[in-house]
């Protein structure tokens, strides 16, 4: 079973900046994408971004040019670097390991089949 920890959340203002952090073990050697997605309340999640075996990144149109995703493989640890965050940026962010054959914009909509626990981000304006 895939293990997460994840840090990094929390309040900051419009404009702001934060990273979150997620250290992951125990990963499925067939695995695909590791990624960021976020749910907000009473809204559908979100996949926010992923990145490929190869390190491609590949982002939503919502945050392409304020996040940035990287992953540290000598740590196990992925990232979501944020800038310029915005109200509608507050969620839950949870980073997910995305299993099987697709494309990257295919995985920002796939159900990742491991879910870390989330951690919260929230955007004041």
């Amino acid at each position: 079973q895939v293990q997460f920890v994840e840090s990094g959340g929390g309040s900051v203002q419009a404009g702001g900046s934060l990273r979150l952090s997620c250290v992951a073990s125990r990963l499925p050697n067939n695995f695909r994408y590791m990624g960021w997605f976020r749910q907000a309340p009473g809204k559908e999640r979100e996949g926010v971004a992923v990145i490929d075996n190869n390190d491609s990144t590949t982002y939503a149109d919502s945050v392409k040019g304020r996040f940035t995703i990287s992953r540290d493989n000598a740590k196990n640890t992925l990232y979501l670097q944020m800038e310029s965050l915005k109200p509608e940026d507050t969620a839950m962010y949870y980073c997910v390991v995305i299993l099987g054959r697709m494309t990257p914009i295919q995985a920002l909509s796939a159900s990742p089949r491991f879910w870390g626990q989330g951690t919260r981000v929230t955007v004041s304006s």
